[in-house]
């Protein structure tokens, strides 16, 4: 097949990167949206990202090996299936109107998601010319950038009412009282999952009528000539195996500093839920953009001196939120989405260079290396919780994140065996 002929695989592949970040970046809204609805704090509330990044722990080696055994298209159908169910599962949910349940159900939605992202990145790399793999991937994710966007502007503002009231708080005339105040509040989740889950059915049907051109490691049967469907010796390669490392703290990072955006804008900047979310919308626009410039300045600079410059930014950045918060950090975080852009699709295409037929089993561990989001947030939100007073020194955190991240474009990502 002639790269020429690439065009369609790809633009229905890049919309699977457009979706898979609505799921992901409604999360902090949701987090903010749980501790209203469940009554919880910062730091329990940060549990809604452990259940959807665990699952990313979780199923990557056996997704690998489901696809290997059949196709990415497959995984791809099955997965875009998966998350629709979840996000269908909502309905009931708001019914339960308990905090297990949106747990599972986030846990669910992930697992699908998973899939998505354990295809479509390694077939991006591999769909064309291998020295421009991480110039392809950068502009996929740049999709991921405007999913990211719109859950951030446009969906967020679905869910947030603008009010937040306590048992004590509540108007004595707010009709229907408590109960009625939840119950708003929890049927405000369902509108954006039920969209969601439309568009994943419509994508997935759309995959199950189109041809997928199979790439060189699927030309072979479904097992490699080593008879494995997961090879763990590909972990031998230095370059994968730092990259492996680098993305587990990036993902921990980024998370870090998204899961709590919206929590950081009304309990420490002081803004209401409705400017704090059109911060929301403009901290993922700077992502997006990052993502678009990159992609294009990638055509002059290697992607490693770009990953390594920008993830030092990031360390001075996050060193500015950690030395001031309140305003000055929440202006420098913004400039932190825009340095972050390239980093994860950097990093990920970086690590799979020269893994030929052990592509798939490469990017398994990269994306099992997305747990740091089931972690480092928690942490983070846990000395913002329990450190009021100096909550901004939780962002030490991220910026040690960082500096793995620039070891990694140093010298990390070198192919050395």
């Amino acid at each position: 097949m002639k790269q020429k002929n690439y065009a369609l695989p790809l633009a229905l592949i890049f919309s699977l990167f457009f979706l898979w970040a609505i799921s992901s970046n409604l999360l902090p809204t949701m987090i903010r949206q749980l501790m209203k609805t469940c009554e919880l704090n910062t730091f329990e509330a940060s549990f809604t990202e452990t259940a959807y990044w665990l699952a990313y722990f979780i199923f990557p080696i056996p997704i690998a090996m489901f696809m290997k055994r059949y196709s990415y298209k497959a995984g791809i159908i099955f997965g875009l299936l998966l998350a629709a169910f979840g996000g269908l599962l909502f309905f009931p949910a708001a019914m339960l109107k308990e905090y297990w349940a949106y747990l599972t159900i986030f846990f669910i939605i992930a697992t699908g998601m998973c899939f998505l992202e354990t295809a479509a990145n390694p077939y991006v790399t591999a769909l064309g010319n291998p020295e421009t793999a991480p110039r392809r991937l950068n502009l996929a994710q740049s999709f991921n950038g405007l999913g990211a966007f719109i859950a951030a502007m446009f969906l967020s503002k679905l869910v947030l009412s603008g009010e937040h009231y306590t048992r004590t708080t509540l108007p004595v005339d707010y009709p229907g009282g408590w109960e009625a105040y939840i119950q708003f509040e929890t049927d405000s989740m369902k509108q954006p999952y039920l969209i969601l889950a439309l568009l994943l059915i419509i994508i997935a049907v759309v995959f199950i009528v189109s041809k997928l051109p199979r790439i060189q490691d699927e030309e072979h049967s479904g097992k490699d000539k080593d008879g494995k469907l997961i090879d763990f010796s590909v972990l031998k390669r230095s370059h994968l195996r730092w990259g492996v490392i680098a993305q587990f703290f990036y993902n921990g990072g980024q998370t870090a500093i998204n899961s709590l955006f919206l929590v950081y804008c009304c309990s420490y900047a002081g803004l209401s839920e409705s400017v704090a979310t059109t911060f929301f919308g403009l901290y993922m626009l700077a992502f997006l953009l990052g993502r678009w410039i990159g992609t294009l300045l990638m055509v002059k600079f290697r992607p490693q001196d770009m990953l390594l410059v920008y993830a030092l930014l990031n360390v001075v950045l996050c060193g500015v939120i950690a030395l001031c918060g309140g305003t000055v950090g929440l202006y420098a975080m913004l400039a932190v989405s825009f340095f972050m852009s390239i980093m994860y699709p950097t990093q990920f295409s970086l690590a799979l260079k020269d893994l030929g037929d052990n592509t798939k089993s490469g990017a398994a561990f990269l994306v099992m290396a997305i747990v740091g989001n089931a972690c480092l947030p928690q942490l983070t939100a846990y000395v913002m919780h329990h450190f009021e007073a100096i909550y901004y020194t939780a962002y030490l955190i991220p910026l040690v994140c960082f500096l793995f991240c620039a070891y990694y474009g140093w010298k990390g990502y070198k192919v050395v065996d």
